[in-house]
Protein backbone atom coordinates (compact mmCIF):
# COMPACT_ATOMS: atom_id res chain seq x y z
CA UNK A 1 0.00 0.00 0.00
CA UNK A 2 1.78 2.93 -1.24
CA UNK A 3 -1.23 5.37 0.23
CA UNK A 4 -4.49 6.39 1.27
CA UNK A 5 -6.24 9.18 2.20
CA UNK A 6 -8.87 10.54 4.47
CA UNK A 7 -10.34 13.32 2.60
CA UNK A 8 -12.72 15.25 5.11
CA UNK A 9 -11.88 19.12 5.43
CA UNK A 10 -13.02 18.18 9.21
CA UNK A 11 -12.90 14.80 10.47
CA UNK A 12 -14.36 15.81 14.27
CA UNK A 13 -17.97 15.51 14.66
CA UNK A 14 -19.19 18.07 17.04
CA UNK A 15 -22.92 16.90 17.08
CA UNK A 16 -22.31 13.67 18.93
CA UNK A 17 -23.37 13.67 22.19
CA UNK A 18 -21.12 13.78 25.05
CA UNK A 19 -21.14 10.39 25.94
CA UNK A 20 -18.19 8.48 27.72
CA UNK A 21 -15.89 6.27 25.52
CA UNK A 22 -18.21 7.69 21.90
CA UNK A 23 -15.68 9.51 20.17
CA UNK A 24 -16.58 12.78 18.29
CA UNK A 25 -15.32 11.47 14.83
CA UNK A 26 -17.14 11.22 11.11
CA UNK A 27 -16.94 7.56 11.04
CA UNK A 28 -19.93 7.70 13.92
CA UNK A 29 -21.65 10.93 13.34
CA UNK A 30 -21.38 10.69 9.40
CA UNK A 31 -21.14 7.31 8.43
CA UNK A 32 -22.07 7.39 4.54
CA UNK A 33 -20.03 10.79 4.40
CA UNK A 34 -17.37 10.80 1.70
CA UNK A 35 -14.69 10.81 4.92
CA UNK A 36 -16.41 7.71 6.85
CA UNK A 37 -15.86 5.40 3.66
CA UNK A 38 -12.03 7.02 2.79
CA UNK A 39 -11.55 5.26 6.41
CA UNK A 40 -13.24 2.36 5.04
CA UNK A 41 -11.08 2.02 2.16
CA UNK A 42 -7.68 2.67 4.65
CA UNK A 43 -9.12 -0.37 6.43
CA UNK A 44 -9.74 -2.36 3.28
CA UNK A 45 -5.53 -1.42 2.16
CA UNK A 46 -4.64 -2.16 5.53
CA UNK A 47 -6.11 -5.88 5.55
CA UNK A 48 -4.42 -6.35 2.15
CA UNK A 49 -1.18 -4.75 2.65
CA UNK A 50 0.06 -8.13 4.14
CA UNK A 51 -2.16 -11.06 3.60
CA UNK A 52 0.31 -13.86 4.73
CA UNK A 53 1.28 -11.64 7.95
CA UNK A 54 -2.08 -9.88 8.94
CA UNK A 55 -1.37 -6.25 10.24
CA UNK A 56 -2.09 -6.50 13.45
CA UNK A 57 -0.16 -4.58 15.74
CA UNK A 58 -0.22 -0.81 13.46
CA UNK A 59 1.12 1.99 14.74
CA UNK A 60 0.21 5.59 13.47
CA UNK A 61 2.55 9.09 13.81
CA UNK A 62 3.15 11.67 11.84
CA UNK A 63 5.97 14.30 10.98
CA UNK A 64 4.50 17.01 13.05
CA UNK A 65 2.03 18.41 15.45
CA UNK A 66 -2.01 19.36 14.50
CA UNK A 67 -1.81 17.04 11.45
CA UNK A 68 -5.12 15.28 12.66
CA UNK A 69 -3.35 11.87 14.15
CA UNK A 70 -5.27 10.81 16.95
CA UNK A 71 -8.16 11.33 15.21
CA UNK A 72 -6.88 9.29 12.47
CA UNK A 73 -6.37 6.79 14.69
CA UNK A 74 -9.79 6.94 16.54
CA UNK A 75 -11.60 6.73 12.94
CA UNK A 76 -9.65 3.89 11.81
CA UNK A 77 -10.42 2.38 15.39
CA UNK A 78 -14.45 2.69 15.01
CA UNK A 79 -14.71 0.77 11.17
CA UNK A 80 -12.21 -1.85 12.17
CA UNK A 81 -14.20 -2.32 15.18
CA UNK A 82 -17.71 -1.98 13.00
CA UNK A 83 -16.02 -4.95 10.68
CA UNK A 84 -16.77 -7.41 13.39
CA UNK A 85 -12.86 -7.02 14.86
CA UNK A 86 -12.00 -6.92 18.22
CA UNK A 87 -9.66 -3.13 18.55
CA UNK A 88 -7.50 -1.84 21.02
CA UNK A 89 -6.62 1.49 20.80
CA UNK A 90 -3.55 2.59 22.75
CA UNK A 91 -2.38 5.98 23.61
CA UNK A 92 1.28 6.01 23.37
CA UNK A 93 1.71 9.70 23.24
CA UNK A 94 3.32 10.19 26.51
CA UNK A 95 4.35 14.08 25.74
CA UNK A 96 0.73 15.03 24.71
CA UNK A 97 -1.81 12.55 24.88
CA UNK A 98 -5.23 12.98 23.75
CA UNK A 99 -7.47 10.19 23.50
CA UNK A 100 -8.60 10.05 26.84
CA UNK A 101 -10.58 13.88 25.58
CA UNK A 102 -11.30 12.39 22.35
CA UNK A 103 -12.66 9.36 23.46
CA UNK A 104 -14.15 10.86 26.84
CA UNK A 105 -12.16 8.87 29.29
CA UNK A 106 -10.52 9.25 33.00
CA UNK A 107 -6.97 9.26 32.31
CA UNK A 108 -5.93 8.09 36.16
CA UNK A 109 -4.99 4.89 35.00
CA UNK A 110 -3.71 3.78 31.82
CA UNK A 111 -0.44 3.01 29.68
CA UNK A 112 1.73 3.76 32.79
CA UNK A 113 0.50 2.35 35.11
CA UNK A 114 1.40 -0.73 33.53
CA UNK A 115 5.03 0.00 34.56
CA UNK A 116 4.75 1.61 37.76
CA UNK A 117 6.88 -0.51 40.67
CA UNK A 118 8.20 -2.50 37.76
CA UNK A 119 12.14 -1.99 38.19
CA UNK A 120 12.57 -5.23 35.52
CA UNK A 121 11.05 -5.76 32.32
CA UNK A 122 10.17 -9.01 30.95
CA UNK A 123 6.92 -10.57 32.01
CA UNK A 124 4.57 -13.46 30.70
CA UNK A 125 1.99 -11.64 28.58
CA UNK A 126 -0.80 -13.82 30.39
CA UNK A 127 -0.08 -12.13 33.83
CA UNK A 128 -0.41 -8.86 32.90
CA UNK A 129 -3.96 -7.11 32.94
CA UNK A 130 -3.82 -4.34 30.56
CA UNK A 131 -6.42 -0.55 32.19
CA UNK A 132 -8.63 -1.69 29.39
CA UNK A 133 -11.70 1.28 29.26
CA UNK A 134 -14.91 0.12 27.03
CA UNK A 135 -16.53 2.57 24.69
CA UNK A 136 -19.75 2.92 23.46
CA UNK A 137 -18.70 1.40 20.08
CA UNK A 138 -18.80 -2.70 20.44
CA UNK A 139 -16.12 -4.47 20.40
CA UNK A 140 -13.73 -1.38 20.94
CA UNK A 141 -11.44 -0.55 23.98
CA UNK A 142 -8.92 2.11 24.93
CA UNK A 143 -6.22 2.18 27.02
CA UNK A 144 -5.37 5.80 27.53
CA UNK A 145 -1.72 7.51 28.44
CA UNK A 146 -1.96 7.49 32.20
CA UNK A 147 0.30 9.65 34.01
CA UNK A 148 2.67 11.47 32.28
CA UNK A 149 6.57 10.13 32.80
CA UNK A 150 10.15 11.66 32.48
CA UNK A 151 11.55 9.24 30.28
CA UNK A 152 8.84 8.24 27.81
CA UNK A 153 11.15 6.83 25.01
CA UNK A 154 13.05 4.66 27.02
CA UNK A 155 9.51 3.26 29.17
CA UNK A 156 8.19 2.83 25.45
CA UNK A 157 11.77 0.71 24.31
CA UNK A 158 11.67 -1.39 27.17
CA UNK A 159 11.12 -5.25 27.04
CA UNK A 160 8.03 -4.27 29.84
CA UNK A 161 7.02 -2.44 27.17
CA UNK A 162 6.77 -6.13 24.79
CA UNK A 163 5.17 -7.66 27.15
CA UNK A 164 2.46 -5.21 27.20
CA UNK A 165 2.13 -5.49 23.66
CA UNK A 166 2.51 -9.47 23.73
CA UNK A 167 -0.61 -9.43 26.37
CA UNK A 168 -2.84 -6.52 24.26
CA UNK A 169 -2.26 -9.27 20.76
CA UNK A 170 -4.23 -12.17 23.06
CA UNK A 171 -7.27 -9.87 23.99
CA UNK A 172 -7.60 -8.28 20.21
CA UNK A 173 -7.74 -8.81 17.02
CA UNK A 174 -5.79 -5.49 16.06
CA UNK A 175 -4.46 -3.12 18.59
CA UNK A 176 -3.60 0.60 17.08
CA UNK A 177 -1.01 3.02 18.75
CA UNK A 178 -1.32 6.70 18.61
CA UNK A 179 2.34 7.58 18.92
CA UNK A 180 4.29 11.26 18.85
CA UNK A 181 5.07 12.79 15.64
CA UNK A 182 8.58 10.98 14.22
CA UNK A 183 10.71 14.11 13.67
CA UNK A 184 9.95 15.82 17.15
CA UNK A 185 10.52 12.89 19.53
CA UNK A 186 12.19 9.57 19.00
CA UNK A 187 9.26 7.81 20.73
CA UNK A 188 8.00 7.00 17.49
CA UNK A 189 10.50 5.46 16.13
CA UNK A 190 11.62 3.39 18.61
CA UNK A 191 8.50 1.56 18.82
CA UNK A 192 8.61 1.18 14.79
CA UNK A 193 10.63 -1.49 15.66
CA UNK A 194 7.74 -3.39 17.96
CA UNK A 195 4.87 -3.52 15.18
CA UNK A 196 3.48 -5.39 12.02
CA UNK A 197 3.22 -1.70 10.04
CA UNK A 198 3.24 1.97 10.61
CA UNK A 199 1.15 4.61 8.45
CA UNK A 200 2.31 7.92 8.21
CA UNK A 201 -0.48 10.58 8.94
CA UNK A 202 -0.07 13.41 6.54
CA UNK A 203 -1.73 16.91 7.14
CA UNK A 204 -2.65 18.42 3.83
CA UNK A 205 -1.68 22.33 3.58
CA UNK A 206 -0.46 21.39 7.53
CA UNK A 207 2.78 20.38 6.99
CA UNK A 208 5.65 20.87 4.37
CA UNK A 209 6.70 18.09 1.64
CA UNK A 210 10.33 18.71 3.07
CA UNK A 211 9.87 17.41 6.83
CA UNK A 212 7.36 14.66 5.55
CA UNK A 213 10.16 13.41 3.54
CA UNK A 214 11.94 13.35 6.55
CA UNK A 215 9.79 11.75 8.72
CA UNK A 216 9.35 8.66 6.38
CA UNK A 217 13.10 8.86 5.82
CA UNK A 218 13.40 8.41 9.53
CA UNK A 219 11.19 5.53 9.85
CA UNK A 220 13.08 3.99 7.26
CA UNK A 221 16.72 4.40 8.76
CA UNK A 222 15.32 2.40 11.54
CA UNK A 223 13.95 -0.54 9.45
CA UNK A 224 10.23 0.46 9.73
CA UNK A 225 7.64 -1.66 7.94
CA UNK A 226 6.25 1.91 6.73
CA UNK A 227 2.93 0.82 5.09
CA UNK A 228 1.96 4.24 3.54
CA UNK A 229 1.21 7.57 3.79
CA UNK A 230 -2.72 8.82 5.07
CA UNK A 231 -3.54 12.26 3.65
CA UNK A 232 -5.27 13.88 5.95
CA UNK A 233 -7.73 17.14 5.76
CA UNK A 234 -7.76 17.08 1.63
CA UNK A 235 -10.48 19.83 0.55
CA UNK A 236 -13.05 17.38 -1.23
CA UNK A 237 -14.31 17.83 -4.49
CA UNK A 238 -18.23 18.34 -4.71
CA UNK A 239 -18.22 16.71 -8.42
CA UNK A 240 -15.92 13.45 -7.25
CA UNK A 241 -16.84 12.70 -3.63
CA UNK A 242 -20.82 12.59 -3.93
CA UNK A 243 -21.58 9.17 -2.38
CA UNK A 244 -22.07 6.18 -4.17
CA UNK A 245 -25.89 5.76 -3.67
CA UNK A 246 -26.68 9.26 -2.75
CA UNK A 247 -29.15 11.15 -4.21
CA UNK A 248 -28.65 12.68 -8.14
CA UNK A 249 -30.49 15.32 -9.98
CA UNK A 250 -33.27 13.95 -12.18
CA UNK A 251 -31.73 13.45 -15.48
CA UNK A 252 -33.27 15.91 -18.22
CA UNK A 253 -35.22 13.24 -21.52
Amino acid sequence: MSSAAANAPDTSAPGVPGVPGLPDVVALAEPRSAAAEAYRTLRTNIQFSSLEKPVRLLLLTSAGPDEGKSTTVANLAVVMAQADLKVVVVDCDLRRPSLHELFRLPNTKGLTSLFLGRASGLEAATEIEPPLQATSVPGLSVITSGPLPPNPAELLGSPRMDSVLAALLQRADVVLLDSPPVVAVTDAAVLSAKVDGVLLVVGAGIVKRDLARKARSLLEAVHANVLGMVVNNVPPDSDSFVPYGAAQPAERV
